[in-house]
């Protein structure tokens, strides 16, 4: 059973997991009222996550919670607002290892909606800093994220987001979204084997084109891919955001293409 800590009545205790050792996952999801963009998989994702790490918690425990959430701050916001879930191993433990009968701590927030980026095309850049995935953890939502924080310092006024590379010399994702290149012969994303975070909406909208008959293929990502004549946009993908073009990458001008409008509405997604 959930220990659950409203964020705005007080925080964690000093002795929680997530807060000493990043022991933990988290999930911002997209609400307009009492409804959350993609819902149904956050609340997968964080219960299957979970479990990858050995921490107990049901989905019908997690529903309850959005459900009070959405009842104690949808008329708050006039515009939609931002529901953050921080899900712990606990408190306490000796050292690193956890206690056998820990029960996890649930952290939920509420804020405003993020500016809403420019539908014409976003600026992004290349990041400095390498983004390293642990086989074991690839794709999970984790409170681990420096490496992310780091690159995120990177950014400034008119920069939207900066693309992370692997040790590899790949391109895996920007600090908060995932990449999708349109090229002549379909459309690429990088494996999630690869990933710090397979994103929800990239789920939906691959599942989505696969639907369509269109190609898609999984694999790594070069910088050449993304200059090279290829390319036909570049896609950064986010929940909370949608699907954003990038007209401007590092130095050079990219093509931006408006299909995939026609495929993503959020406020159909809401559930």
């Amino acid at each position: 059973m959930l220990n659950l800590v409203w964020a705005d009545e007080g925080g964690l205790p000093a002795n929680d997991r997530g807060l000493a050792y990043g022991d933990g996952l988290f999930e911002t999801v997209r609400m307009q009222g009492q409804q959350g963009v993609l819902l149904s998989r956050h609340l997968m994702r964080l219960v299957r996550d979970a479990a990858r790490l050995g921490i107990v918690v049901s989905r019908e425990e997690l529903s309850g919670v959005c459900a009070q959430a959405a009842q104690r701050w949808a008329d708050s916001f006039d515009n939609g607002w931002v529901l953050k879930l921080i899900l712990t191993r606990g408190a306490g433990g000796r050292g690193y290892r956890p206690d056998d009968n820990m029960r996890p701590n649930l952290l939920v927030s509420a804020t405003s909606l993020p500016p809403e980026p420019d539908a014409e095309g976003v600026m992004a850049d290349f990041s400095r800093v390498p983004l390293s995935v642990h086989p074991m953890f690839a794709g999970i939502k984790s409170l681990n994220r420096l490496d992310q924080v780091m690159a995120a310092r990177e950014l400034h006024d008119g920069l939207f987001e900066v693309i992370m590379s692997n040790h590899d010399g790949y391109l895996v994702e920007g600090t908060r979204t995932n990449l999708l290149l349109k090229t002549r012969d379909g459309w690429v994303t990088p494996p999630v084997s690869s990933l710090a975070v397979a994103g929800v909406m990239r789920e939906w909208l691959l599942e989505r084109l696969r639907e369509r008959g269109e190609s898609v293929l999984e694999r790594p990502l070069a910088i050449a891919d993304l200059t090279g004549p290829d390319c036909q946009g570049l896609f950064l993908l986010n929940s909370v955001f949608g699907v954003v073009p990038v007209r401007r990458l590092a130095d050079q001008d990219l093509p931006v293409d408006s299909g995939l409008a026609t495929i993503v509405h959020p406020h159909d997604l809401l559930e």
